[in-house]
């Protein structure tokens, strides 16, 4: 997981949330977004 860039953790995390991934996976994705202290925006389109 270190070696993913911010930004590509941020992009993977928001693309597993709109395929409906797995949430274990999307459960470790958010653990290493808050161990990185990130900011994840969400933009919901209308």
């Amino acid at each position: 997981m270190r070696r993913l860039s911010d930004s590509m953790l941020i992009f993977s995390y928001k693309t597993a949330k709109e395929l409906s991934l797995e949430p274990d996976f999307i459960s470790l994705l958010e653990k290493e977004i808050k161990r990185r202290r990130l900011a994840v925006q969400e933009y919901k389109t209308s």
